[in-house]
């Protein structure tokens, strides 16, 4: 049995439930099969139907319960299934919403959008299936194997012999049938990615040309995948043909034996019939493990793949809580020697960050391409743990930012907001599920959004994301804004949040943001400028390290990189 099974919520229960259950279906199987094997040799003895009419209900009755235990058994094992399911993807979801959007670039995001939504539901089956077959395999054969032993020693021994046999079998095709299907999920994740992003490429391939040479990275990926696939069939086949070769082999050394005895009068016909009966009974539950085996190795490496995200950085969840953020000058929130080190590179990508501020103030940050923005945005959002330094927010000191009651006070707005296929309605909602219709209304309205919802066929009802009606680069930045002021959390950071839109439009957009900054401890990373105007405080970044701090005045005073920086975009201009 997997060790990770026993790492779920409720599983001792379930398992008790079913091994108790397992044990009634077990004896009713002994049973069932000693009333027929009796009902057999009474009609072949010359007995009336009708004295062997009640063994036969007896039999009968049996196997209905049989029946029952079994969809009994599958039910429980059905809704546990579902309910952990269901928990493990909140968790999921959870994690991956506070690991950010690093993690999930790193990981791919087909890959990631698999293993929430196929993965899970592979996962969800695995538990399904291999509960009540697990606890089959381990108790069933053994309560047989018992019964015959005290009816005939020999073919007990034959039986019990077979199984050490099976299992070496078992795990020797199992280990060849991991590997396998370790590569096949390599591939499935690659496929998957490849999909997505080949999706997101079509367009700029178009416009290239180079949308028909894609077409052999395709046909690679697809056989790669498919490959992979059929040499985990050919493992499944070798293993099913192994499993019922030695199963079919000790039961006909059995009914030898058992044959020869009845010929020579030392075993009556009852017993021998009951012990054949018994015999693929015997076999029954191991032969459903095996087969079941292949079919659920998909389900268990993603139950392994979540696992393994939701145990990341899991020392982050034993600090104490976070103080919720209050936009007052006593307030305060600093950063001491924060460094981050990526292990791809040789260099530190942030170095010695230290800064501090009180209240609701608006920070700029900025610095060329490379310079460390948007990991200095994403170790603030709680997305990345630094390497080394701490956080001190009103002199509680942290190693990291990672944790949820830090995330739910902050309004994150990123360079491409996500539009999930649903309604504008909910779309907004994002981060107030709960919010009512005349709340979002107003938040729409304060985000300009107000005519475009009315230029929509449905308002606030038509459906848009990927498959429903498409929008603008600045209409999707005005969702944002709108899920913003509906949150009205006190913290917002935004990472280049205009940097795709045009200047027209992001002039547009410029009022209705510095409103919503009002009030708010605002981090805005930044290339363009003409932002830092507004910016109570600016950060300039450069190679990863802070090299100057002050008011746009006080900056450009200076002479230095800020003024330098200025000075150059003015010059493109």
């Amino acid at each position: 049995m997997d060790k990770t099974l026993f790492s779920y919520k409720g599983i001792k229960p379930v398992l008790a439930g079913l091994a108790i259950l397992t044990v009634i279906q077990g004896t009713i199987i002994i049973i069932q099969a000693y009333f027929l094997a009796d009902a057999i040799s009474s009609l072949f003895g010359r007995d009336l139907f009708a004295n062997v009419f009640k063994k036969l209900a007896i039999f009968f009755l049996a196997l209905v319960v049989r029946q029952l235990l079994t969809v009994w058994k599958r039910n429980i094992s059905y809704y546990f299934a579902a309910r952990t399911s269901k928990e493990l993807r909140e968790s999921l979801l959870q994690k991956l919403f506070q690991l950010g959007p690093r993690f999930v670039k790193e990981e791919g995001s087909g890959q990631t959008v698999t293993l929430v939504m196929e993965g899970m539901m592979k996962f969800r089956r695995y538990l399904e299936i291999i509960l009540p077959k697990l606890m089959n395999s381990a108790i069933i054969p053994v309560m047989i194997c018992i019964f015959i032993f005290f009816v005939n020693i020999r073919s007990a021994v034959i039986l019990g012999l077979t199984v050490p046999i099976l299992i070496a079998f078992m795990i020797l095709l199992g280990l060849a049938a991991k590997i396998k299907a370790d590569r096949q999920y390599e591939s499935y994740q690659m496929l998957s990615n490849h999909f997505v992003d080949s999706l997101r490429g079509l367009e700029t391939l178009k416009y290239l040309g180079l949308s028909r040479q894609h077409i052999n990275n395709i046909i690679f990926v697809s056989e790669r995948y498919r490959r992979a696939t059929m040499e985990t069939l050919r493992i499944a086949f070798l293993s099913s043909f192994a499993l019922d070769f030695f199963t079919m082999l000790s039961i006909a050394t059995v009914a030898v034996f058992l044959g020869m005895d009845l010929i020579n009068g030392k075993m009556e016909l009852r017993p021998a019939l009951t012990i054949l009966i018994l015999a693929p009974e015997y076999f029954l539950p191991i032969r459903e493990v095996g087969a079941d085996y292949h079919a659920t190795l998909d389900g268990k490496e993603a139950g392994k793949k979540i696992q393994e995200i939701l145990d990341k950085e899991s020392l982050q969840q034993k600090q104490d809580p976070i103080p919720l953020w209050k936009s007052t000058s006593t307030f305060t929130f600093s950063v001491k020697g924060i460094s981050v080190h990526f292990a791809d590179s040789d260099r530190p990508v942030l170095q010695d960050i230290q800064f501090s501020v009180s209240g609701s103030k608006k920070i700029g940050i900025i610095g060329a391409s490379g310079a460390g923005k948007s990991t200095l945005i994403d170790t603030l959002s709680g997305f990345l743990t630094p390497s080394s330094g701490e956080f001190q927010i009103n002199g509680k000191k942290l190693t990291t930012l990672s944790q949820l009651n830090w995330q739910n006070q902050i309004t994150y707005i990123p360079q491409h907001p996500y539009i999930f296929h649903d309604t504008v309605l909910n779309n907004i909602r994002f981060y107030d599920p709960e919010a009512t219709v005349k709340e979002v209304e107003k938040a729409a309205e304060r985000a300009g959004l107000t005519e475009v919802i009315q230029s929509l066929p449905h308002g606030f009802e038509t459906i848009i994301g990927e498959g429903g009606r498409s929008l603008s680069g600045g209409q999707e930045q005005r969702i944002a804004l709108a899920r913003a002021f509906l949150s009205n959390r006190p913290i917002i950071i935004l990472d280049e949040p205009t940097a795709h839109l045009d200047i027209e439009t992001e002039y547009e957009l410029k009022e209705t943001m510095l409103q919503l900054f009002n009030g708010k401890l605002v981090f805005f990373a930044t290339h363009r400028l003409h932002w830092m105007l507004d910016m109570d405080q600016i950060i300039v970044l450069d190679q990863g390290k802070i090299v100057e701090i002050g008011t746009h005045e006080q900056l450009i005073r200076q002479h230095s990189t800020y003024y330098q920086l200025v000075k150059t975009q003015m010059e493109d201009l």
